[in-house]
């Protein structure tokens, strides 16, 4: 196998946190002016200055950039708030605490900020997947999308995927970043990143890909998804 045709790594859940992290400074921002920074500084804050060294840190060696490690002090307070936690858990605490301090403070407009930067984060890894494909001199269709995806699917996932040629349906059973949403009863703030991220990433992969997502883990119990390619009009 040559070497343009070997399938690329997987993005770490490092490079992934940090980039969406990225995406939502970018939209509050775009929102709200600087008077927005110090609720992000809050919410960084709030999740844990260690634990977002460390994320922010590994997503640096991997050759991201970001805009993560802006909002950690020189002299940030080195002691854990967390024992062992995977990255997976990490993201949803990060997300989780900036949304929370976004919301609160701004209402429904605060909530369309941070669903916007979660649609532009999922949109440029829809674009990602979409050239893993054409890497593999694979076209955007809906067979290659889960085949390229951007992200490995670690055990935490517990899901079952019907692969047609018009449609692919998934029902997860389990999601670390739900579960975690749930047990820190933080549901109102991680609904907003599952209302848009998959419609989104299937978009940037396609534009003429749509997503129904009818079940989600945290209203019901489980997610449920069908995504579809739109009947092209004459």
């Amino acid at each position: 196998m040559s070497e343009q045709n070997k399938p690329l790594p997987s993005l770490s859940m490092y490079t992934i946190t940090a980039r969406l992290f990225t995406h939502l400074q970018q939209s509050i921002q775009d929102s709200f002016g600087s008077e927005s920074e110090h609720l992000i500084q809050q919410g960084v804050e709030k999740f844990g200055y260690k634990e977002a060294k460390r994320i922010a840190d590994q997503a640096t060696a991997e050759g991201e950039n970001h805009v993560l490690d802006q909002y950690i002090p020189a002299d940030y307070d080195e002691n854990s708030k967390y024992g062992e936690i995977t990255i997976y858990a990490l993201m949803a605490k990060l997300f989780a605490q900036v949304s929370k301090m976004i919301s609160d403070h701004y209402g429904e407009e605060g909530k369309d900020a941070i669903r916007e930067g979660v649609r532009t984060f999922g949109e440029q890894r829809g674009r990602g997947i979409a050239e893993r494909a054409a890497h593999m001199g694979k076209d955007a269709t809906i067979d290659n999308y889960l085949s390229h995806y951007d992200m490995g699917r670690s055990d935490l996932f517990e899901f079952e995927s019907d692969i047609g040629s018009e449609v692919i349906e998934q029902t997860f059973t389990q999601c670390p970043f739900g579960q975690q949403w749930a047990d820190d009863d933080m549901h109102e703030y991680g609904i907003l990143y599952c209302q848009m991220i998959d419609p989104a990433v299937a978009k940037g992969y396609n534009p003429d890909f749509e997503v129904i997502h009818d079940k989600y883990v945290l209203k019901e119990g489980v997610c449920h998804f069908e995504f579809r390619l739109k009947d092209k009009q004459d």
